[in-house]
C-alpha cells in the first residue's frame, strides 16, 4: 500500500530531483523512510540553514529547484534565511518541512508554529498539504512556480500524519514545458530607434541576464551589435570579461571605476537588472540619460532606478530580435572606449603588492590565477566581495557566485559545496571571512563526509570589514567590530580537514594551487589587511574615481 510519503518522493522523482539536502525531525521520518527506497539521496546538513542555502545554489547553476527538508518549529524556522536568500537572488528552491497531525492533537501546540504564516513574505508560494491525494498537483504545482519568471522558493509543509496517509490511486502528474512570452513587434522596433539614435549607449547585465540559458543569447547580442557593455555583481560572467567590449563591473552604486563610463553614457540598455540587487548606476539627478528595460517582467520603478522604454517577454528571444536590428548599424562610442582602457588599468593596480597581510588586489589575482576559466569562486559576504566584484575576470558564466541582493553572511562555503557536488571534475573554491565562515563552519563536517574537493580560504582580519568601512564612511570610530578567532588550522583539522597557513604574499598562489593539487576539503587562512583599502575607498566615494586623468 503506497502512503503520502511515497506519492511525495515519486512526485519528486518525476520532477527529477536527484538529491535533498536538510535535518529530518519525528515528523519526517515517514518521509526519510521513503527516500531510504527512492533514487533520490538524502544529504544530512548540520544546520537548516546550510541546506537551505545549498538547494537555492542548485537551483541558480542548474535552473531546476533545489530541495531541502526539516522538521517543524525550529528546524523549518531555520530555512528562512535561505527561503530570503532564494527569493531575492531568484533562485528556484523546493522546502519540504513536516508539521504535527492535523487530524488529532495528541501533543497540543508542542513545538507548533504557523510556518506556512511565517513563509509567506519569503516565498513565491507557500503550502499546507492536507489530504495525501493532493500530493501529485501540489508537487507539480510547486515545482513549475519556483521555475517561472522570477524564479524563486516555494515552500510545501507535509504533517505526518498526511505522510502516513493511504495514498493508493492518486496518479503522479507529468512534466509540460514552460513557455516564456515573446516581446511585441512594436517593442523591439521602438528601443532599436532608441539605441540608434543614442551617441554613446552602453550595455548592462544584470543578475535575470545571468541564467544559464542566456550565455549564447546575450554574447551573440553584445558581439552583433558591437556595443560596450558592463555588469552588475549578479550579473558578472554572463558574458566573457575578456571581451574587447567588457568595460567592468559595478561593484559599487556610485564614484567607482566604471562609473566614468556609466556617466558618460547617454543610453544605458539594461538587460535584466533587478532592482533587489544594490544600485549598479543612480539615475536620481541626471535627466538626460535615457534607459531601456530588457527583462523577463516589467521594471520595479524606484526612485534611482525608472526606464524610459521597456521590451517584456524572454531575454534570449528579445536580445537576438535586437541584434537583427542592430546588426552592422553601429560602432563602440571612441569616447567610451578610450575610458575602458583607463578603467581597467586602474584595477590592475596592486595586482603584485607584496605586502603582508596581503591586499585584496593581490589575493584575487592569485586566485584567479590558480583557478582555470571554467572554475568556481563561491563568495560570502564581506569586504572582499567588492574587489572580487571589480577585479575578478569571468570568462564563463556562474563561475564568479556571489550574492548582491540578500547580501547574507553564512552562504559561501554551503554554496561552495553545492558548486563541487555538481562539477565534481572542476576547482571549486569557497572564499569566506572569518565572520562570515564562523557562521556555517560546521559544515566543513559534511564536506568533508560527502568526499568533496574544495577549497575553502578563510580570510583573517579579526573584524566584520564591511561595517567597519561603513563607519569610516559615515565618520564614525572605529568601535565595536573586533572578535577572537580560532586557529583555522586545527579547526579545519578537527573535521578531517587538511589545513594550511599563509605566511607571506609570495606563499598564497603555491598554497592554493597545493590544496587544489591535494584534493579533498582543505581550509587556506589568509591574513588580510583591509586599512589601506579602506582609506582608498573612502575617498573614492567622496570624490570622482579617476580624477581628471581621463577627461
Amino acid at each position: 500500500m503506497a502512503k503520502g510519503s511515497d506519492l511525495l518522493v515519486a512526485a519528486l522523482e518525476n520532477e527529477g530531483v536527484e538529491r535533498i539536502f536538510g535535518v529530518p525531525g519525528e515528523e519526517n521520518l515517514d518521509v526519510v523512510e521513503s527516500l531510504r527506497q527512492s533514487r533520490i539521496e538524502l544529504v544530512i546538513t548540520r544546520h537548516e540553514q546550510a541546506a537551505a542555502f545549498m538547494a537555492a545554489t542548485h537551483g541558480r547553476l542548474t535552473g531546476q529547484p533545489g530541495v531541502c527538508i526539516s522538521t517543524l518549529g525550529p528546524g523549518a524556522l531555520n530555512f528562512s534565511t535561505g527561503a530570503a536568500y532564494a527569493y531575492l537572488g531568484a533562485m528556484p528552491m523546493v522546502m519540504l518541512t513536516g508539521q504535527k497531525p492535523i487530524l488529532t492533537r495528541r501533543q497540543a501546540r508542542f513545538q507548533i508554529v504557523d510556518v506556512v504564516a511565517s513563509m509567506k513574505p519569503l516565498t513565491k508560494l507557500t503550502r499546507q498539504i492536507v489530504s495525501a491525494q493532493a500530493i501529485p498537483t501540489t508537487v507539480r504545482d510547486a515545482f513549475r512556480v519556483a521555475m517561472e519568471e522570477r524564479p524563486g522558493p516555494v515552500h510545501l509543509e507535509l504533517p505526518e500524519d498526511i505522510a502516513a496517509e493511504d495514498a493508493d490511486g492518486a496518479a503522479i502528474i507529468p512534466l509540460h514545458p514552460l513557455d516564456r512570452p515573446v516581446a511585441p513587434e512594436v517593442a523591439l522596433d521602438r528601443a532599436a530607434a532608441m539605441i540608434l539614435a543614442a551617441e554613446r549607449p552602453l550595455i548592462m547585465i544584470g543578475a535575470a541576464g545571468n541564467r544559464p540559458r542566456l550565455v549564447a543569447a546575450l554574447s551573440a547580442f553584445v558581439r552583433r551589435a558591437n556595443l560596450p557593455f558592463f555588469n552588475t555583481q549578479m550579473g558578472k560572467g554572463a558574458v566573457t570579461a575578456e571581451s574587447h567590449l567588457y568595460v567592468g563591473t559595478a561593484a559599487l552604486s556610485e564614484r567607482d571605476y566604471v562609473h566614468q563610463a556609466i556617466e558618460r553614457a547617454d543610453l544605458i540598455i539594461s538587460i535584466g537588472h533587478d532592482t533587489v540587487e544594490k544600485p549598479p548606476f543612480l539615475m536620481k539627478g541626471r535627466e538626460a540619460l535615457r534607459v531601456i528595460h530588457i527583462g523577463y517582467l516589467s521594471a520595479d520603478v524606484e526612485e534611482v532606478f525608472h526606464p524610459d522604454a521597456e521590451v517584456i517577454g524572454d531575454i534570449g528571444e528579445t536580445v537576438t530580435a535586437l541584434a537583427d536590428r542592430l546588426e552592422g548599424k553601429l560602432a563602440p562610442s571612441p569616447e567610451l572606449m578610450d575610458l575602458r582602457t583607463g578603467i581597467l588599468e586602474r584595477l590592475s593596480e596592486k595586482a603584485h603588492d607584496d605586502r603582508f597581510p596581503l591586499t585584496p588586489q593581490r589575493i584575487v589575482h592569485d586566485v584567479r590565477a590558480v583557478v582555470p576559466d571554467d572554475g568556481i569562486v563561491c563568495l560570502d559576504n564581506g569586504m572582499y566581495k567588492i574587489w572580487f566584484a571589480r577585479h575578478y575576470r569571468t570568462q564563463v558564466a556562474n563561475t564568479l557566485l556571489l550574492d548582491n541582493a540578500l547580501a547574507t553572511m553564512g552562504a559561501g562555503l554551503p554554496s561552495a559545496m553545492m558548486a563541487a557536488i555538481l562539477n565534481p571534475e572542476k576547482r571549486v573554491m569557497a572564499v569566506c571571512g572569518d565572520g562570515g565562515f564562523m557562521m556555517n563552519s560546521q559544515e566543513m563536517e559534511t564536506a568533508v563526509r560527502l568526499g568533496l574537493n574544495l577549497v575553502v580560504m578563510v580570510l583573517k582580519d579579526g573584524a566584520y570589514g564591511m561595517i567597519r568601512w561603513k563607519q569610516a564612511v559615515d565618520d564614525f570610530p572605529d568601535f565595536g567590530m573586533t572578535f577572537g578567532n580560532p586557529d583555522f588550522v586545527l579547526y579545519a583539522q578537527s573535521y578531517g580537514a587538511k589545513g594550511s597557513r599563509v605566511t607571506s604574499a609570495a606563499d598564497l598562489l603555491p598554497k592554493l594551487d597545493a590544496a587544489f593539487r591535494g584534493g579533498g576539503v582543505h581550509l587556506v587562512e589568509v591574513p588580510v589587511d583591509y586599512a589601506d583599502n579602506i582609506t582608498v575607498l573612502v575617498d573614492e566615494l567622496r570624490r570622482n574615481a579617476l580624477g581628471d586623468e581621463l577627461e
